[in-house]
C-alpha cells in the first residue's frame, strides 16, 4: 500500500494566519520593504530640500533599515515580529505625517490604507484588532486638523473621512469572512470523501502523520488498523453499485457511531477503511475491532426487496511495537489484513511479536488470527 507524504492543507491554512500562505505573505513583506525604503529615501531628501532635517533624517534612516530587512527576511524564523514591527511603526508613521504642522489634507488618505495591509497581512482577527484603534485615531487627528467645524463643507468633510474610513473597515472585514467561509468549504471538500462523508484518504495520512508526531512527543500509543468489507465485489455485481454505495454508507454510519471521539476513522478508497485508535495498547484495539466486526457482521440491510449481509476483515499495527514510520505501519496492517482474507474473511489478524521486531518488509510480519 502506497503512502504518499500530503501535505495536510487544513493545518497549512490554519497556520497561514490570512488569505496568504507564509511564503506569499514573506515575498509580500520584501516587496513592501524595497517599495517604502525607496519612497523614505525620496521622501528624505525632499525634506532635506524644505529644511526639515530632522524628518528628512528620520525617514534615511527608516529607509536603511528597511533596506536591511529585504535580505534578512529571506530566511527570518521571525516573520510575525518583522509583520507586525512594520505595520506598526508604519501607521505611527501615517499618524505623525498628519500631525504634522504643514500637513497637507491628502496625507489622510493613508488611514484608508490601514486595513488594507493588516488584514492582507495578519488576517480577520488580527488585522481588525490592529488596523481598528489607528483609524480611530487618525479620524481624531483630522478632526483636530480641521478645526472647529462650525460650517457645513466642514462637517461634510469630516463625514466623508469617517465614513470612508468606517466603509472601507466593514467591506475588508466582510470580504475576509466570505473569504474565509469559501476556503473552509474547499478544505473540507478537499479532505472529504464525498459519498460517506467521512475523511479521504490524504486527510487520513495527514491524520496519521499528525499523531505519530504527537506521540512521539508524549510516548502514548496508537493502533492504526486497516478494514476491508469482505465480497463487496460480489454486492456490486449482484444488486448494482447503487446498492454497494448503500452499502458503504452504511459502513461509514457504523464505524462513526461505535468509534470513540479521539479515534479516527477515513475511506481509504473503494472498500477499504482506515482508523486510528489513539491511546489504546493492543489487546484493547483488538477487543474494539472485534466489537465492530461482530456488530457489522449481525446488521442486515435493506435495499429495496433485498436484504445485504456483510462482513469485515481488520489488519492491526501498533505504533510503536510494529514500527514507527507510517509507512511500516500502513505495510504491518495491510500484510495482517490479507493474512485474516486468506484465512476465511471476517476475522481480525495483528502481528506476532517478532524477537528481532523488524517489520522492515512483508516476509517479516508474521500475523495471528
Amino acid at each position: 500500500m502506497n503512502t504518499p507524504h500530503d501535505s495536510d492543507l487544513g493545518a497549512t491554512l490554519e497556520r497561514s494566519r490570512s488569505g496568504l500562505r507564509d511564503s506569499h505573505r514573506r515575498s509580500l513583506m520584501r516587496l513592501l520593504f524595497l517599495i517604502t525604503g525607496a519612497s523614505l529615501g525620496v521622501f528624505a531628501c525632499l525634506q532635506a530640500l524644505n529644511g526639515f532635517w530632522w524628518v528628512a533624517f528620520s525617514e534615511l534612516s527608516a529607509s536603511l533599515l528597511l533596506f536591511v530587512g529585504v535580505f534578512r527576511l529571506r530566511t527570518s524564523p521571525y516573520l510575525q515580529r518583522w509583520i507586525y514591527g512594520y505595520l506598526v511603526t508604519l501607521f505611527v508613521f501615517f499618524l505623525a505625517i498628519m500631525v504634522f504642522p504643514d500637513a497637507s489634507v491628502t496625507a489622510f488618505v493613508w488611514v484608508l490604507m490601514m486595513p488594507v495591509l493588516a488584514y492582507l497581512l495578519l488576517g480577520k482577527r488580527e488585522g481588525l484588532i490592529l488596523s481598528a484603534p489607528f483609524m480611530l485615531v487618525g479620524a481624531g487627528v483630522y478632526f483636530v486638523h480641521l478645526g472647529q467645524v462650525n460650517s457645513a463643507y466642514l462637517v461634510i468633510d469630516l463625514l466623508n473621512m469617517v465614513l470612508c474610513g468606517a466603509l472601507m473597515l466593514a467591506f475588508i472585514h466582510m470580504y475576509e469572512i466570505r473569504r474565509e467561509e469559501a476556503e473552509q468549504r474547499l478544505v473540507d471538500l478537499a479532505q472529504t470523501d464525498f459519498l460517506t462523508g467521512l475523511a479521504n484518504r490524504s486527510s487520513f495520512q495527514s491524520t496519521l502523520a499528525r499523531t505519530i508526531a504527537e506521540c512521539e512527543r508524549s510516548g502514548n500509543g496508537f493502533a492504526l488498523v486497516i478494514m476491508d468489507i469482505d465480497h463487496f465485489k460480489l454486492v456490486n455485481d449482484t444488486l448494482g453499485h447503487d446498492a454497494g454505495d448503500h452499502v458503504l454508507r452504511d459502513i461509514a454510519e457504523s464505524l462513526a457511531e461505535r468509534l470513540r471521539g479521539t479515534d479516527f476513522v477515513a475511506r481509504l478508497g473503494g472498500e477499504e477503511f482506515g482508523l486510528i485508535l489513539r491511546d489504546v495498547k493492543s489487546p484493547d484495539a483488538y477487543e474494539l475491532m472485534d466489537e465492530l466486526r461482530q456488530r457489522i457482521a449481525d446488521r442486515e440491510l435493506v435495499y429495496g426487496e433485498a436484504r445485504i449481509r456483510v462482513t469485515a476483515s481488520f489488519g492491526i499495527a501498533q505504533w510503536p511495537e510494529h514500527g514507527r514510520q507510517a509507512e511500516t505501519l500502513f505495510r504491518v496492517a495491510d500484510r495482517c489484513l490479507y493474512s485474516g482474507k486468506n484465512a476465511g474473511r471476517n476475522r481480525i489478524a495483528r502481528p506476532l511479536t517478532a524477537a528481532s521486531g523488524d517489520y522492515s518488509s512483508d516476509t517479516a510480519v508474521q500475523c495471528t488470527r
